[in-house]
């Protein structure tokens, strides 16, 4: 059972996405909270697998209650909503540790399939905000947070040929089922390669495997199409 916690200042919105997801059969939501301090607040009380917040929040925001969990050690998937899918804030939700950001007018079947796909450790983000997202990441200067640092120039001259293609795939937006078809490799073969990238890159998932890949220049933005993700 997928355990999942809402923090929104708008109580019908909570209300009406707790009825779909407690009905669904894997997944039971534990709390609601009314803004990212009343969040932080249960969280320490209750710590569910997947908490969703809303970036636009009183008191406390979902970006800074994300960092604050974050910080905190939290072992919750944070999924980061939005009422606009331009949100200035994609690019740093990402940074301070979101594993995925969605627009709140997100299907019901999307946004529970997010969930489980987040659940399992990997990242989601709707198209728009990865849009933002990558014209965030090259308008940043030269010197900006995610230039490359030479802890990042020696991981990637430490990366495998294979580890090499499989991180280009990975930018390019294709699911592991695709890699395994255009590598020729088994499933478990291609899994391996992905948690030694994420070991030796110090990602904490996939959308944090093309920002490396971006940054040192393995993949390149025209190329990168993992709005699917």
């Amino acid at each position: 059972m997928i355990t999942v916690a809402l923090a929104d200042d708008e109580p019908l919105f909570t209300a009406g996405l707790t009825m779909i997801l407690d009905g669904q059969p894997d997944m039971q939501v534990l709390w609601q909270a009314i803004d990212g301090a009343d969040a932080i607040r249960q969280h320490a009380g209750a710590q569910p697998d997947v908490l969703l917040l809303d970036i636009q929040m009183p008191t406390l925001d979902g970006l800074a209650a994300t960092r604050g969990l974050v910080e905190g050690g939290t072992g919750s998937k944070i999924i980061i909503l939005t009422t606009f899918d331009t949100d200035e804030h994609v690019l740093a939700a990402v940074e301070v540790g979101a594993a995925g950001f969605l627009v709140k007018n997100t299907p019901p079947d999307q946004l529970t399939a997010a969930i489980r796909t987040v659940h399992s450790g990997d990242a989601v983000i709707s198209p728009g905000p990865t849009r933002r997202l990558f014209r965030t990441f090259r308008q940043r200067p030269a010197d900006g947070k995610l230039a490359m640092s030479r802890a990042d120039a020696r991981t990637a001259a430490e990366l495998t040929p294979r580890e090499r293609d499989i991180l280009i795939l990975i930018a390019e937006g294709h699911s592991n089922r695709d890699i395994c078809k255009k590598l020729w490799l088994s499933m478990p073969t291609v899994k391996t390669h992905i948690g030694n990238l994420l070991a030796k890159t110090g990602a904490n998932d996939r959308v944090h495997l093309v920002l490396f890949a971006l940054r040192t220049g393995i993949a390149s933005l025209h190329c990168s199409g993992f709005g699917g993700l």
